[in-house]
């Protein structure tokens, strides 16, 4: 399972039109994207996983990340175990706990102890008929216990709306072994008004959620940062300008202790798959 080089992190390939995705999935693997990462908000995710794997020969695909609320172990490793047994070694289990106000929304309470559900979630698939090997799933993590329990318990660590420095943090806790995947948003557009009408509102949503933003005022960003999306905090989490300026920052990344970088392009319509925007950033690649 090859997770070096750049990959591409797509919810248009999990919750787009079926036929597209694969389409494009084809065309990302000739790109020479490494992995293909999709999240899992609901829907049937793992048969989006299973598209994906059936449109191309090599490529990775990842879930980023399978929401553990919303399966079961012994299913994940079933399908895990299915899916490796039909496409061979290229399917990365990225697991994670999400966040307290979606889980909570339909369900009050629900979400509690996020380190002991994952710990649980683990469990659950190295006690499955077909367990899901640990050099084949990562966990999403953001915060120094998570991080240590993906190096313990996974192949390493997928993070989420993170910065360089966050990069180089996570590679200290984790140590030198330990995969860090981490994912990072671009812009292309060397328009300073139109990057900001594009991600201004996509970021302040996540920001929304404590996870994410407790994690940057631990990385130095302020309060007023966070609750104002400020330019410093936009620059930061999304890069924008041209192939150039996203390829800054993925080296940024690499420089800091990733090993592998997998990029969101944003649009102003998020139901548009970007594939201009990723053919002009694989042929900077190559």
């Amino acid at each position: 399972m090859d997770l070096s080089g750049v990959g591409v992190w797509s919810a248009q390939l999990e919750y787009g039109d079926p036929a597209e995705s694969a389409d494009a999935a084809t065309e990302l693997e000739e790109l020479g994207f490494s992995a293909l990462w999709i999240p899992d908000v609901g829907g049937p995710v793992l048969a989006a996983v299973e598209r994906l794997l059936s449109a191309t020969k090599q490529t990775v695909v990842a879930t980023g990340i399978l929401n553990l609320w919303m399966h079961t172990p012994a299913d994940a490793a079933a399908a895990h175990a299915s899916l490796t047994a039909s496409h061979g070694e290229r399917f990365l289990l990225g697991i994670g706990v999400s966040h307290a106000p979606l889980i909570d929304a339909a369900e009050p309470g629900r979400y509690r102890r996020p380190l002991a559900a994952t710990r649980a979630f683990l469990d659950g698939l190295d006690a499955a008929p077909r367990p899901v090997p640990v050099e084949q799933r990562v966990l999403a993590a953001l915060g120094p216990k998570m991080l240590e329990l993906a190096a313990t318990r996974s192949r390493g660590a997928h993070p989420y709306l993170v910065t360089p420095d966050h990069t180089h943090t996570a590679r200290e806790v984790l140590g030198a072994g330990p995969l860090l995947l981490p994912e990072q948003t671009v812009i292309l557009t060397d328009d300073a008004d139109e990057a900001r009408a594009i991600g201004t509102d996509w970021l302040r949503a996540y920001l929304a959620l404590p996870n994410y933003a407790n994690n940057l005022l631990r990385s130095g960003f302020s309060p007023e940062d966070v609750s104002t999306v400020s330019d410093r905090l936009f620059d930061a989490i999304i890069a924008w300008g041209d192939e150039a300026a996203v390829l800054r920052r993925v080296d940024e990344h690499v420089a800091a202790g990733a090993d592998h970088v997998c990029i969101q392009v944003l649009l102003a319509d998020q139901t548009v798959f970007p594939r201009e925007q990723w053919r002009r950033l694989g042929a900077a690649l190559r």
